[in-house]
This record gives structure tokens, sequence and C-alpha cells, in this order.
């Protein structure tokens, strides 16, 4: 072989190499792997609550008589007004209220049935937990839910009678014998017939006790100045 055959030679070397194929087919490229990309996952905040807003929660209540209290009037669909904020508020309220309230013209009983205080569920509620809170008024409770239970008066004018129309009896005062006691300037006090004539009266400059008998023929008594006329037992 000469310098020409060399030559050939060399370029069928050179074609073998470049031409990218051979007989069966395979490419001489470098094979390419596919792979997936893995993905990190991580917690983020979406931007809405995933929270039902229709869940509810069950109620907690204090331990004791006051929890107790509070979940008998949920169970029991109880409400009350006057702006507290449970029904264990309003029974403590009237708990701390009865001794010092209605002891200037009002009985204690007659206090919670003027006050409104037994209106709607009231009468329920404290019927429940006056025993529970303040047990020593439930008997003051049980008068004014009856309905029997001394009346006391202060100024004005009453009717005299032992059987009142509904809704007069603020303005009647039955038979009787009633004591006013406290310190009095200036107390005056009348029984009159039904014409208006003054049966009894009596004026007291100043006094500490006075006692007063009415009788069931009298009309009207009147009372001014005077301190609160209570039944005399």
């Amino acid at each position: 072989m000469g310098t020409a055959a060399a030559g050939v030679l060399a370029v069928a070397v050179l074609g073998t190499g470049c031409g990218g194929g051979s007989s069966d087919g395979a490419s001489g490229a470098p094979a390419v792997v596919s792979e997936t990309p893995s993905v990190e996952v991580t917690d983020t905040e979406l931007p809405f609550s995933t929270e039902d807003p229709y869940a509810t929660e069950e109620p907690t209540y204090t331990p004791g008589p006051a929890g107790e209290i509070d979940k008998l009037a949920d169970e029991k669909g109880w409400s009350v007004d006057g702006g507290y904020f449970s029904a264990s508020a309003f029974v403590q309220d009237m708990c701390d209220s009865l001794p010092v309230s209605a002891i200037q013209a009002e009985s204690r009983p007659e206090w919670l049935v003027d006050g409104g205080y037994l209106a709607g569920d009231g009468k329920a509620i404290l019927q429940a937990g006056i025993p529970k809170l303040c047990p020593k008024w439930t008997e003051t409770l049980k008068q004014a839910v009856s309905g029997n239970y001394d009346h006391w008066y202060t100024n004005g004018t009453y009717v005299v009678s032992s059987n009142p129309s509904a809704g007069d009896e603020d303005e009647t005062i039955p038979p009787g014998t009633y004591r006013a006691e406290g310190k009095m300037d200036g107390c005056y006090w009348e029984r009159t017939t039904e014409a208006g004539e003054i049966i009894d009266n009596n004026f007291a400059t100043s006094a500490r006790k006075i006692t007063v008998t009415i009788s069931a023929s009298d009309g009207q008594f009147t009372s001014e100045r005077c301190a609160v006329w209570k039944p005399v037992k």
C-alpha cells in the first residue's frame, strides 16, 4: 500500500467514529436518564380558615352550685332579663339584695313581686337557685310566689278593703292593726269614712312608735311623713 491507501484508511476510521450509527441502529450518544424531581412539602398557612364556622363546643360551667344553676337554666332554656350574664349571677344579685332591700317601704316578698323579679323565667330560676346560693331566703321566695305575704304601707291614701280588685292591691289596705316605728317628725295619719269624714286622726310632731287599728267599716286610711306601716302580728 502506498501513501494514498493510508489516507483512505484514516478517513474510514474517522467516519466510523463520527457517524452516530452502527449496523444494529444503536446511537453512539450518552443515554439520558429521566428522573422525577423531589419536592419538599412544608406546612403553609392557607389564606382561608378550615374550621367549621357552625361547629359548637360543649359549654363549661363553674364547679359548684352556681355552675349547677347555669347548667339547669341552659337545659331548660331559661333566660333572664336585666343585663345579667348568667342565671347564677341573677340569683346571686337577689341573694345580696334581699338583706338590704325592701326594708324601708316593702316587705321582702312584696319587693320581689313588685320589682318584677318573678316575671318570665325569673320565678323558675329563683326557685332553683335561691335554695342553693342563699337558702335562708327560701321561705321569703315561697311567700312571694304564693302571694301570701305582708304588705307594708308608706305615704298615701289607701282604700280599706279585704278583697281588692286585681291591679288595685297597691292602693288598698286591709283592716287590721298597723305600727310605724322609727324617727318620725310631723307624722300625720287619719281614718275616714267612705264619704271622707274623719273617724280618727293624729299629728305627731316627734314620735318613735305609733299604732293604729283600721276597722273594716273605715273608708280610707291616709298617712303623711310617717314611717312604714307594718301589720302587727
